[in-house]
């Protein structure tokens, strides 16, 4: 007989596994897919899917051997499945978004199969530990639903400590690849309890690996300068031919450049700085959401100086790569902020004569940086006279995605405009006023930009018969819609034309 701590032991200790994994899960996807919903829907949705199985298998099997030995296999099991995670996920990634790239398939289908070959397998087993341990812990149908209720309820407490202590504790603290190991090792533990303290040497073996450095998460083109994966996201600076690159989550878009000689860099940021030749007078103060690595901070340095900048930004370790190896310190007149860009606008009490908003993740934007209520709050944070500009990913022939947000625009703003700045970005400009004849004079180094700017600038936007709102922002699904089209075209981004975004 199974002594009923151990059978608790199991229960708890799958729980805090199930959604460590889960929540590990996403984080080594990332790299390779992004974090969007669809991400996640991929995740969650599989994890529930195995659970099920899991639940299902496990009562039969304990219905036909109920035997706590059994059981302890099965968690042994799936221990070894979880600490093999670390070792060949960047693989198994590697070759599938290569793969998935070659076919078009994008982010929906590759981290719904690399969620399938790395996490359901281990998920399932664990799933398999419940029901089991509720057939071996029930001795008379008495106390039945005493016990199932009992075990659920750690099995639950089990899967809010691995849900949260992973999040805020073991991933900032010692990364991904060990907190799965660290999981498997407390799984191998608890597993021990049951066969025997002779089986604890597994759980030294995996205790030993927690010990190998873990490398790097994701290989890259070049060397790889600085690498992270912090609360929000995964970050990565990778110097190639003397130029430095800032790379989030999947790397899609390149989010800061860095050259030594010049702060132009033939991307979207050169074409921001264009747009103050458009204000009625120099910027004095100019707001940037999605700072990055500050790339627009540090040219506008150069070519509008006496402009006071609040780089905002959410992630601090972006900002820390930014400082180390992107010039972010170039600017004195930068001040940056790590906050969210609408609780930060909403908090302000400055009025800007700019406002830059590149602070989404090509080509996804979040949603709520995407509707009525936000530009509203953007509205009253311009000066009269003033200006928002934002960064908007497109590809060639679909433009769903800049007409959904230009019309949103237009509702709150009395004249939009688009700018095709790039093939894959377009400039979307928001005025408070109507838009004065004529432009500023600005550094002759910016001419080729601003003749640009005159002769491309398009008419002006009619407002959406359905802006989005906070309550209704269709943003991924029209972005996906807009990927997969392109993808199924025969469309690729080559190097020189991803997306990109300060």
């Amino acid at each position: 007989m199974t002594p009923p701590r151990s059978l608790y032991a199991l229960v708890f200790l799958a729980g805090v596994g199930t959604l460590a994994t889960e929540i590990c899960a996403s984080r080594l996807l990332a790299p390779y897919y992004g974090s969007s919903t669809i991400v996640w829907a991929n995740i969650i949705g599989l994890t529930l899917a195995s659970l099920s199985l899991g639940y299902w298998l496990g009562g039969r099997i304990a219905d036909r051997s109920p035997s706590g030995r059994l059981l302890g296999r099965l968690v042994l099991g799936a221990a070894l499945l979880v600490a093999a995670i670390p070792f060949v996920s960047q693989p198994i990634l590697d070759v599938a978004s290569s793969g998935l790239d070659e076919v078009s398939a994008g982010a929906v289908v590759g981290s719904f199969f690399g969620t399938l070959l790395l996490f359901a397998p281990p998920i399932v087993v664990l799933g398999m530990v419940a029901p089991f341990a509720i057939r071996l812990a029930i001795a008379d149908l008495a106390s039945a639903g005493r016990v199932a209720g009992r075990l659920y309820a750690l099995s639950t407490v089990g899967s809010l400590f691995g849900t949260f202590l992973p999040a805020l504790v073991t991933i900032p603290l010692i990364g991904t690849q060990r907190t799965l190991l660290a999981s498997s090792a407390l799984l191998a533990a608890a597993s021990a309890s049951v066969l025997g303290r002779r089986w604890l040497v597994a759980t030294a073996a995996i205790a030993v690996l927690l010990a190998i450095p873990p490398g790097v998460v994701k290989p890259s083109e070049g060397e790889v300068l600085y690498e992270v994966e912090s609360p929000y996201q995964y970050v990565q600076v990778v110097e190639r031919d003397g130029v430095r690159r800032l790379y989030l989550n999947e790397g899609v878009a390149v989010h800061s450049l860095w050259r030594e000689d010049t702060v132009l860099t033939g991307g979207v940021w050169d074409a921001f700085l264009a747009v103050p030749t458009l204000l009625e007078r120099p910027p004095r103060r100019v707001a940037v959401l999605g700072n990055a690595g500050g790339t627009i901070a540090r040219a506008f340095g150069v070519f509008w100086p006496d402009a006071t900048i609040d780089g905002v930004e959410i992630d601090p370790a972006v900002t820390t790569a930014g400082r180390r190896y992107l010039g972010l310190r170039d600017n004195p007149r930068l001040r940056v902020h790590d906050a969210d860009a609408r609780p930060f606008l909403r908090r302000t009490d400055e009025r800007y004569d700019l406002v830059y908003i590149d602070a989404y993740h090509q080509p996804y934007v979040p949603f709520y940086l995407a509707t009525q209520e936000f530009f509203e709050l953007v509205r009253d944070r311009l000066a009269p006279g003033g200006i928002v500009a934002l960064n908007v990913a497109t590809v060639p022939d679909d433009r769903r995605l800049e007409e959904g947000l230009a019309g949103t625009l237009a509702t709150v703003f009395p004249e939009v405009r688009s700018w095709p700045a790039l093939r894959f970005n377009h400039v979307l400009l928001g005025f408070t006023t109507p838009r004065a004849a004529g432009t500023l004079a600005a550094d002759e180094r910016l001419d080729p930009l601003i003749s640009l700017l005159e002769a491309e600038l398009g008419p002006p936007i009619a407002p959406a018969d359905e802006p989005w709102t906070d309550d209704h922002a269709p943003v991924e699904w029209v972005t996906d819609r807009m990927i997969l089209a392109y993808a199924a075209e025969g469309g690729r981004l080559d190097e020189d034309e991803l997306p990109t975004a300060p």
